[in-house]
């Protein structure tokens, strides 16, 4: 049927409005088209909920009730800017942090930033296989040894599966971060948390005592990864299929959205571990200084469901972040030197300090703070390479870091050197 003007039904009216079936079917596609751009801050997020996520979160809310999670707040929004900065840079060049690095600075100073990546992945690399391990202790009984020797197992197969795509991994790691998510939801569930201390303490910052800033800057070290930032820049070429400049700023808008989405997931999850232990171990005045110790405690005071839960995501924590954390290995030595070291043979290398760990009897959660303590004494340099290269028109085009950018950029990593400098000082002093 046709009006005067000669218009049918089902176009566009006179008054501009678009029909609500071809609104539906472009929501639609925009969404198909989303989902193609997916993945890569996934796999990057686990590194953000990894054991040592776990250990940092349960000692600061066991010891402080809910008075650091303003910590996970501030530690995602850097995340989040550091993310973004680092899949940029990959998009706009075609080449990753690491690469990158090799074109801009001479060759003795990407010996030194390999020699500190290194130490970086492998300290990553120990809490992760740390955290699968405990996994299979605390859920099925396995001693330490042996579950050391399954997850290494389990890391190899899944590190495997990379050899049928980026895609494959992606969906493997989006699984077990989804396992994570409902294991917490029900830890949050069980815990019954005071939610106005939760929400006072999340926009108010508060550092009870020195301490508490060893926990803090831990908690900054797990949150604000250094090795994702240079394996982000390398995942995102799996993407990059159009190099035009069009293409380039459309594949950056997706990657956006991508990590705002997967950096919010993280968020919670991290902000829910400290919830559930502020809500049980302070509310019971324990203070938790072992992994056992949260999965024993967690039984009594909530039941077998809780304490299972919280096994399970410790689990598919430690295999997923170990999976990931082999990868960001990879990029890191082809990247700044150009080592090509057989890639099972670097696996059994990183696995060999948490298996001696484990041999020596040490604690592994102790373990766990200091590793990722020491990851955020590693923290600075990625950001000041990132910054450094991001800010050259002629290595980013229009792409290259605004003045804005760059001073929000200095700014977090002047941050994250200070709390480092105080920390060093409380420690040589024996305060913290």
């Amino acid at each position: 049927m046709e009006n005067e003007r000669g218009l049918r039904s089902t176009d566009v009216s006179v008054t501009g409005f678009v029909p609500f079936k071809k609104d539906r079917s472009a929501n639609i596609s925009k969404f198909r088209q989303l989902l193609k751009y997916l993945g890569p801050a996934f796999i990057v997020s686990v590194a953000y909920i990894d054991p040592g996520n776990f250990a940092t979160n349960i000692s600061g809310g066991s010891e402080f009730g809910y008075a650091l999670i303003w910590v996970i707040l501030f530690s995602n929004l850097m995340a989040i800017f550091l993310q973004i900065m680092s899949a940029k840079l990959g998009i706009a060049t075609g080449h990753n942090l690491p690469e990158m690095c090799a074109k801009v600075f001479s060759k003795k100073t990407n010996w030194v930033f390999w020699i500190v990546a290194e130490i970086g992945a492998m300290a990553t690399d120990l809490a992760e296989f740390l955290g699968g391990t405990l996994g299979l202790y605390l859920l099925f009984h396995i001693p330490m040894i042996y579950a050391g020797i399954i997850t290494g197992i389990i890391t190899f197969f899944i590190c495997y599966m990379e050899k049928y795509g980026q895609k494959t991994i992606e969906i493997i790691i989006s699984i077990l971060v989804a396992v994570i998510c409902i294991a917490y939801t029900i830890e949050l569930f069980l815990a019954k948390p005071d939610w106005f201390q939760v929400g006072i303490h999340t926009i108010i910052p508060s550092l009870p005592n020195s301490q508490a800033l060893l926990i803090a800057v831990g908690m900054l070290g797990a949150t604000v990864m250094p090795h994702v930032i240079y394996l982000h820049s390398h995942l995102v070429q799996h993407r990059g299929t159009d190099t035009s400049i069009e293409g380039k700023l459309k594949h950056l808008k997706m990657e956006k959205i991508d990590v705002t989405i997967a950096m919010n997931i993280a968020f919670i999850v991290n902000a829910a571990m400290v919830i559930v232990s502020a809500a049980v171990f302070n509310k019971n005045g324990l203070i938790v200084d072992t992994m056992e110790q949260a999965h024993a405690s967690l039984q009594p005071l909530l039941g077998s469901l809780s304490s299972g839960a919280f096994g399970i995501a410790l689990l598919a924590s430690g295999l997923s972040s170990s999976a990931v954390g082999t990868m960001a290995g990879q990029t890191i030595m082809k990247g700044f030197v150009n080592l090509s070291i057989p890639i099972n043979i670097r696996r059994l290398i990183t696995m060999m300090p948490a298996l001696a760990i484990i041999a020596l009897g040490i604690n592994p959660m102790n373990t766990l703070v200091l590793s990722q303590v020491a990851l955020s004494f590693i923290l600075p340099f990625p950001i000041i390479q990132m910054l450094t290269i991001a800010r050259r028109k002629d290595l980013m085009g229009i792409m290259a870091n605004r003045n804005w950018v760059r001073i929000l950029g200095i700014i977090i990593a002047a941050i994250i050197i200070s709390l480092n400098m105080v920390l060093l000082y409380l420690t040589f002093t024996g305060q913290a």
